[in-house]
């Protein structure tokens, strides 16, 4: 699919009432940011931001950082958190090859919802799901390793899957057809999407001490 580029996007951005320009500058500190030590969690790829803000609106008494790689992507999220008055969420845009440099064993949770499925084997190295990743994950990570997943693609999904065992995770959940197995459930926009074509979403949980 092709990004569309919005003219001027990073410069509004950089304007947003919730976007840190300078995150590698809380590195280590980001619960003082938040005024507070409840957990934080971030969504890796948070496109739009439907699925990271529904979830700051109903668990106030978590902390959640949504990181986006695109300017054009991330504006909307940005323009959505400018109409809303919160105290438990901050954007940040930057690539997921650099995490380990804006947070410091402080992570609770890591959301991978519709990540780039990157199906070429040579590009395997660049799943958000891939071993290169996981290592990178440890670093940031407070105690106890936890991610969820959420992903229309199957090769990701199977692939995932298979990564996270061998490096020692266990999959506490697991699903391949998510809107069957489950209720209430926190969408985000490409999800509503497929959904919508009658695609199966795949789904698990998976966790590492």
């Amino acid at each position: 699919m092709r990004l569309k580029n919005i003219k001027g996007a990073s410069e509004k951005i950089i304007k947003g009432k919730y976007f840190i320009n300078n995150p590698n500058e809380y590195r280590g500190r980001w619960k003082k940011l938040f005024g507070n030590n409840n957990p934080i969690y971030i969504e890796i790829g948070m496109g739009k931001g439907k699925f990271l803000i529904e979830n700051a609106l109903n668990n106030p008494n978590i902390n959640y950082i949504g990181i986006e790689k695109y300017d054009s992507v991330i504006l909307r999220g940005v323009e959505k958190t400018n109409e809303l008055e919160l105290n438990n969420l901050y954007l940040v845009r930057m690539d997921a090859r650099l995490i380990e440099e804006i947070f410091d064993k402080e992570i609770s949770l890591i959301y991978l919802n519709f990540s780039d499925p990157w199906p070429k084997e040579r590009h395997s190295k660049r799943r958000l799901t891939s071993r290169v990743f996981l290592e990178r994950y440890d670093k940031i990570f407070k105690g106890k390793k936890k991610i969820i997943m959420k992903t229309d693609n199957r090769s990701l999904f199977d692939f995932s899957l298979e990564s996270f065992k061998e490096y020692g995770y266990m999959i506490d959940y697991v699903s391949y057809d998510l809107h069957s197995d489950k209720d209430d459930i926190i969408t985000t926009e490409y999800e509503d999407k497929f959904v919508s074509m009658g695609q199966k979403i795949n789904y698990l949980e998976a966790s590492k001490e």
